[in-house]
């Protein structure tokens, strides 16, 4: 059998994974914003290295949700106890939209205070957090039909509108659509990351967790079955968006095979789709497979350091990108229009992993005095 922290290098080695292709994307974002891509990406016109660029960014939302409540589990089975696994997801949660509101929106916009705040993808983890832990009292039939109803039927809403309710509208913009939440002239909101299908995502790793990682699974056994649950949402995305019914947005063939390759992975985020959910867990069931036969090796070590303090860098990353970006007008001015920006998508590969390297010590030092001090409960949320 495995051990609670065997169990948690191979999860925090995909986390880390994840949150260093997420600063890819951040990157992106920061010194690239005179080629902003919408979402779904409009084939002509889009580079190919920018679009597969952005393709592998999609892996990073749905794998840390599935992962945030496969830990929830994790966390309950080391404890035994769902009032205390209830609690932590509750104030974590709350702790994350804290965050969300005051200190990630402010290095994004780099104002204090702001006329506009953006719910992003810290305040999705942090609300589905929230409603996990009124959930996790449920059955695990319950929860395992609550969590697919939803993956599977959110689509079924995407024409639904309450634009002659206001109040039902602002709910809907939370829930389901992107939209403005707007307070007179004072402050608005802008719902990027709509919750209702992350509460799905967030409860189906709650329930992974449940049925792979019990006491009577042996590692053997967890990987097949993980890597039956990977094949099984990979193979079921192909068959989907082969019948091109249902799901996301039609794809089609194209002038070139590779255009036609990006058609059919061009996959809606904002809210996640089916389809969407269905590709990037089953990619990340398999690699967390993958990351469990190698988590013992010396090189796997950096990606278990960066995914043991993943708030942590997210939040160091952004300030140190925003204060980076400043740095780079001042010394050169706007390149692009009203941006400053590099020319090539390989600089922004090549400045991440310069990011990389530079954070990596401070990580290291950081994830050693949270594993040390585990009496400080902040830490914890970190």
């Amino acid at each position: 059998m495995s051990t609670p922290s065997q169990r948690l290098q191979a999860i925090d080695a995909l986390r880390g994974l994840v949150i260093l292709i997420m600063m890819v994307d951040h990157v992106r974002e920061t010194f690239y914003l005179h080629q902003q891509v919408p979402d779904p990406m409009l084939i002509p016109g889009t580079e190919e290295s920018l679009f597969f660029s952005r393709i592998l960014a999609h892996l990073c939302a749905p794998v840390f949700v599935v992962l945030t409540g496969l830990s929830a589990y994790l966390y309950q089975a080391k404890n035994n106890s769902v009032q205390m696994t209830r609690e932590f997801l509750l104030k974590r949660g709350l702790f994350l939209i804290f965050l969300e509101l005051i200190i990630i929106n402010f290095a994004w916009t780099g104002q204090f205070p702001p006329d506009v705040i953006y719910l992003q993808v810290i305040w999705a983890i942090g609300l589905s957090m929230v409603v996990l832990a009124g959930l996790i009292g449920l059955s695990q039939k319950w929860l395992w039909v609550i969590s697919l109803s939803i993956i599977f039927g959110h689509n079924a809403l995407d024409q639904v509108s309450f634009s002659q309710i206001p109040i039902l509208q602002n709910l809907w913009f939370i829930l389901h659509e992107r939209g403005w939440i707007e307070f007179g002239d004072l402050i608005r909101f802008r719902t990027s990351y709509p919750v209702l299908p992350w509460i799905g995502v967030i409860t189906l790793g709650y329930c992974i967790g449940h049925t792979v990682f019990n006491s009577t699974h042996d590692v053997a056994k967890r990987n097949q079955i993980l890597l039956g649950f990977g094949l099984a949402s990979i193979s079921l995305f192909i068959v989907l968006r082969m019948i091109n019914l249902y799901g996301d947005q039609a794809w089609s063939v194209m002038p070139t095979s590779t255009e036609t390759v990006m058609s059919f992975l061009n996959l809606t985020k904002y809210p996640p789709s089916l389809l969407f959910i269905l590709w990037n867990v089953g990619l990340g069931l398999i690699l967390l497979v993958l990351l469990q036969k190698v988590e013992s090796k010396p090189w796997i070590k950096p990606l278990i350091v960066f995914g043991s303090v993943p708030m942590f860098f997210y939040i160091v990353h952004l300030y140190v990108l925003k204060t980076l970006y400043l740095i780079a007008v001042a010394l050169f001015g706007t390149t692009h229009g009203e941006y400053f920006g590099v020319d090539h998508v390989s600089t922004l590969w090549l400045i991440s992993i310069i990011l990389t390297v530079a954070f990596y010590p401070l990580m290291l030092k950081f994830s050693a005095f949270k594993h040390k001090n585990k009496h400080i409960r902040i830490l914890k949320y970190l």
